[in-house]
């Protein structure tokens, strides 16, 4: 039969569908078997035949048919399992119900009346298949998720046969161990299987099947209550699928496996159709919405057992029922985490390499999804985070997170991208060797749209970050707490700055310290003590390498005595606010030195109109997203208890401070308010006080600064005078063989402001990743114009 003929039937049967008013009977064949069994349409063909408002129709007109239909094709996925779909018939049959139910249940999901509908038992249904008892029947989501399991280690369907059969000896699919078919070499698995491009098409089918299972989540609204778990991850990712194991492994290896430059020969994606990256996008899809869990409300999933023979570490605890968050944690082995790291680094670095070699590699979509799991690794398993850092292999992973945050800065769409590159920079930089690594100098030539310097990786870091903060879109301002907070957890092991990044940080207090910045929003100081807390960082720990930063500070030392003289009388604030009104621009471009970008860059670009977004749910505060740690002379870390802080130093809001209420004594201020940019704030109804400013004005940590001052100016001055210089590199040979030593104050402890797992970043991660996967998924558009709740779909 022509596939023209097999559409035509296969609308038929819809149309009949539609129009039927009566229940059919769900053992009437020969109307059902019309929907799979003779027809060969493509997951494309379904969706075209098979439109919206036909299935809304049938769901609320005829709605016994619809539950008939979802049963039927289920039955169908079941058989197909239970038999080992040894024949093209059978294959053809499962692959047809898949690509229905992909098609249908976001419209079950849609509606809160079907929602429960997949967790009811079919009558008859038992799970021996025999008429037997019904209480021992299975929920029609669990027999579907189990059937999903078992296709996907399928001989001959989705896993190469490992007997050279014939049919009388086919594997039976019940007997095999799918331990022995694991899809990629990587983790626990040394045998790489020969590619075969019909397994990874079936594969593919069957995880969107899979993913649209699992998409029920983007049909309820963002909650802070953590109760709500995906009840169709938490069934397959327990102990009642026995293919739990292989398959995580499985997704994994696929993903970090895969080499998109096409076997390491430039252009040879050109050559051939790649038929491994959607399966590749699929896995990676699949993976981290298995691995959606909140940390924050259980026992940490990370152990830290011996080391054991297996991939996964034996040790007690147990640690959590999502079997994929538990296997995940408890990776170990050095191999391991060496094939993971690499993997994850080559296919973040594929879009670098484009902009040197153009065409040279196949360009992928997928970085979101990878820097979700990326995250998901360290904040589940400690191990693979301090591996990460062991070495400057995670330079590898800091380098394309910062071309990503360079090159979305300015488009609004892609606000998401830059939350979960600042976050993964947040939650590294809390480990010392992080900030040990940037010292590294930095020669990749990556073209970026940023001043060309000289340096290291921490150069590199702050030249971006200034980047982001004076000319990003205005939506990232929420974010220059965590910007500024990366670079103080740094700044204690930073070696040497470069001239051009020293003059940034210089232009952003400058920028941040104007008095109309200062009052016009309630929590705008605080920007201003992270940057003290970094020049106190390098002048007390990292004073010697950094004659840059000393020459820039004493250059711009009026900023600091401004700071130091800073006003308090309502007048003048009142007279700031008002000169405020005339400057639209949030942060001045002027003085900062601009500098020539680097060759081959193209400026960031805003989004393009009519590009789709969606929504985000705001992000908790810094000081809910962090907790303090104090370094001692070893180098270990100690959790601070919020009221031990010595408070003149404190630059921002203790730990214990409750969220309506600002760290430096105002009168409880509504969060969004807080949250609100410094422009739109002064509609609100908070404002600035004499009393206000003086609380914090008084513990501004400037005597370090003004002793550096005291000390060198007279002395750079007299180098001035009496050899004439106008020639800054003779006063940097000075600063680099002056000291300071015993005229500072005593050096102030380390403090650093390490990232903790809360409820407000699990759903923000959990909102984030959907609205990753919906805008992904256009081809077919699986949840494309569907009732989703947990975020809104909006056009730029």
């Amino acid at each position: 039969m022509g596939n023209a003929d097999s559409k035509l039937n296969f609308r038929k049967a819809v149309i009949q569908l539609t129009t039927k008013t009566q229940p059919v009977e769900a053992t009437d064949d020969a109307f059902w078997d019309q929907f799979w069994a003779d027809t060969a349409t493509s997951v494309q063909d379904v969706f075209a035949l098979v439109p919206a408002a036909e299935i809304r129709a049938v769901r609320e007109e005829s709605p016994s048919n619809l539950a008939t239909l979802c049963y039927k094709a289920v039955e169908k996925l079941v058989q197909g399992a239970e038999s080992g779909c040894h024949t093209e018939k059978e294959r053809q049959i499962v692959l047809n119900c898949s690509r229905l139910l992909t098609r249908i249940l976001p419209y079950i999901f849609e509606d809160p009346d079907w929602r429960g509908f997949f967790w009811s038992t079919v009558p008859g249904a038992g799970r021996g298949g025999g008429d037997e008892d019904d209480e021992n029947a299975r929920p029609l989501a669990e027999s579907l998720l189990l059937a999903i399991a078992d296709l996907l280690f399928c001989p001959d369907f989705t896993v190469q046969s490992h007997r050279k059969s014939t049919v009388d000896t086919a594997e039976d699919i019940h007997s095999i161990d799918s331990c022995e078919y694991i899809w990629e070499a990587g983790v626990g698995f040394a045998h790489s299987p020969q590619p075969n491009y019909i397994h990874d098409l079936n594969r593919t089918e069957l995880l969107k099947l899979l993913l649209t299972c699992f998409s029920e989540a983007m049909y309820l609204p963002p909650s802070s209550d953590n109760s709500n778990t995906n009840p169709w991850v938490q069934f397959f990712c327990s102990t009642e699928n026995r293919h739990a194991l292989p398959l995580f492994t499985s997704l994994l290896n696929i993903v970090c496996a895969y080499d998109p430059v096409g076997y390491g020969i430039p252009y040879n994606h050109l050559l051939f159709s790649d038929y491994r990256e959607p399966l590749v996008e699929e896995a990676a899809q699949v993976l981290i919405v298995t691995l959606d869990y909140d940390s924050s409300t259980s026992s940490s999933p990370t152990v830290d057992g011996t080391t054991t023979s297996t991939a996964m570490d034996d040790a007690d605890p147990p640690g959590p029922d999502n079997l994929f968050v538990n296997y995940l944690s408890r990776i170990h082995r050095e191999e391991d985490f060496q094939f993971i790291l690499k993997g994850l680094a080559r296919l973040l670095s594929n879009p670098l390499v484009q902009t040197y070699l153009p065409n040279s590699a196949k360009k992928i979509q997928f970085h979101q999804e990878l820097l979700v799991l990326f995250w998901k690794l360290c904040d589940f398993n400690k191990k693979f985070l301090f591996f990460v850092l062991k070495s400057s292999d995670v330079l590898d992973i800091l380098v394309p997170i910062l071309y990503f945050l360079n090159d979305a800065r300015a488009d609004q769409s892609r606000v998401g991208l830059m939350h979960i590159g600042v976050f993964i920079l947040l939650l590294l930089s809390g480990e010392r060797n992080f900030g040990v690594r940037l010292n590294k100098p930095y020669s990749v030539r990556v073209p970026m749209d940023i001043p060309v310097f000289t340096g290291t990786h921490a150069d590199l870091l702050i030249i971006v970050f200034h980047k982001i903060i004076t000319s990003g879109h205005q939506r990232l301002q929420p974010l220059f707490d965590c910007l500024l907070t990366i670079i103080v957890n740094v700044s204690p092991y930073l070696k040497s700055l470069s001239m051009v990044a020293a003059n940034k940080l210089l232009h952003l207090l400058e920028a941040f310290s104007t008095t109309w910045f200062l009052f016009s929003a309630v929590q705008n100081h605080h920007l201003v003590f992270f940057l003290l807390e970094v020049f106190n960082n390098i002048i007390q720990y990292q004073f010697d390498g950094n004659s840059n930063l000393v020459y820039a500070i004493i250059r711009k030392r009026n900023v600091f005595h401004q700071l130091a003289n800073l006003p308090t009388d309502s007048q003048t604030i009142q007279k700031a606010l008002q000169r405020k009104k005339k400057t639209p621009e949030p942060i001045s471009r002027t003085n900062s030195q601009e500098g020539v970008s680097m060759e081959g860059s193209r400026p960031a670009a805003p989004a393009e109109p009519g590009t789709l977004k969606t929504s985000l749910v705001a992000t908790p505060g810094i000081d809910k997203l962090t907790e303090k740690s104090q370094v001692s002379e070893d180098g270990t870390m100690r959790s601070l208890e919020p009221e031990s802080l010595p408070s003149p130093l404190e630059g921002s809001p203790p730990s214990a401070v409750s969220d309506t209420e600002s760290w430096s004594g105002e009168t409880s201020q509504p969060k969004q308010e807080r949250r609100r940019l410094s422009s739109a704030s002064s509609t609100g109804q908070w404002s600035p006080t004499s009393d206000w400013v003086i609380s914090w004005k008084s513990k501004l940590p400037l005597q370090t600064i003004m002793r550096l001052l005291q000390v060198l100016v007279p002395q750079v001055e007299k180098i001035c005078i009496d050899k004439g210089l106008t020639d800054e590199s003779e006063i940097l040979k000075f600063l680099q063989h002056g000291t300071l030593v015993g005229l500072l104050p005593v050096p102030h402890p380390i403090l650093i402001r390490k990232y903790q797992a809360n409820s407000g970043t699990a759903m923000w991660f959990r909102t984030y990743m959907w609205g990753v996967i919906y805008l992904r998924n256009v081809d077919p558009p699986v949840w494309y114009d569907t009732d989703v709740k947990l975020f809104e779909i909006q056009r730029v």
